[in-house]
């Protein structure tokens, strides 16, 4: 416990960025515990990044989503990462560079993906217009098990069941148009929370930093170059990104805090910094 204490005010004194950024994220955790159990009051849906078209979408929620986390093993795992490669990258960047680095990127990931669900929901919204052109049962079935799985039942008991049994009955087709409307207002607002962005990007930092530095993987346990480390890791994202559109997981974010990490990086080792 003392070895442990003393590596704690070690991290304060030296790397006072990152062990701040974590101390702030871990607050923020507990004060979304503590107002959610005494005051009823969601600070995710307040604090976390909402797409711009929603109504609880805020200005602030740009810059205030990175601090925030969906519970404790999100939480846990960004900010092991960021004490593990962050220490690192603070002492060779400096705190003022590495705070800006990591605000940067991780604006820059919320930047990815709110383009990526621009298109996303306008894709939706243009399938659901025409798929109710000629809607039936069983299309209406099979958009909804694609697409909205989390809601089939309830179209099945209010819409698709009912609507079978009398398939004359007009009023089905605008029913279908109102529970499809409502569906995508569900998704669209889902706010985004996390450090992952950031993160990501400080994980890119890490691997031109220090490209051939050898890191001890748990799962699988083999050793691995930091850069081939970083590399595979973007892949997965973007194979996963594209094969899992609509994912609770925002793997282009996740992409975008590399893409801005590795634009800041080049840029400063082109042009220097005055930071």
């Amino acid at each position: 416990m003392e070895s442990f204490l003393k590596q704690i005010r070690g991290t304060l004194t030296h790397y006072p960025v990152v062990a701040n950024l974590i101390i702030i994220n871990v607050i923020l955790l507990l004060a979304t515990w503590v107002a959610k159990e005494t005051f009823n009051t969601d600070l995710i849906n307040l604090l976390g990044l909402h797409y711009p078209a929603s109504p609880l979408f805020r200005p602030y929620q740009i810059v205030t989503h990175i601090f925030m986390h969906g519970g404790f093993t999100h939480l846990f795992f960004n900010m092991y990462a960021l004490w593990l490669f962050g220490r690192i990258l603070e002492n060779q960047l400096g705190g003022k560079r590495f705070l800006f680095f990591y605000l940067f990127t991780g604006l820059g990931a919320a930047g990815v993906h709110t383009l990526v669900n621009y298109f996303e929901f306008t894709t939706i919204q243009n399938q659901i217009d025409l798929l109710l052109t000629d809607l039936t049962p069983d299309s209406l079935d099979y958009y909804v098990s694609h697409h909205f799985p989390q809601f089939r039942t309830v179209f099945h008991e209010k819409i698709i069941g009912p609507w079978l049994s009398n398939p004359t009955d007009p009023q089905f087709v605008s029913l279908a148009r109102r529970y499809l409307q409502d569906a995508l207002t569900f998704q669209l607002n889902i706010p985004t929370v996390g450090a992952s962005g950031a993160v990501y990007g400080i994980l890119l930092a890490f691997g031109m930093l220090y490209p051939n530095v050898v890191l001890y993987l748990l799962i699988p346990p083999i050793p691995i170059k930091a850069k081939w480390f970083v590399i595979i890791y973007a892949a997965i994202e973007l194979y996963l990104g594209i094969s899992q559109p609509g994912s609770s997981i925002a793997h282009f974010a996740h992409l975008g805090g590399m893409i801005f990490g590795l634009v800041l990086i080049l840029y400063w080792r082109k042009y220097g910094s005055r930071i």
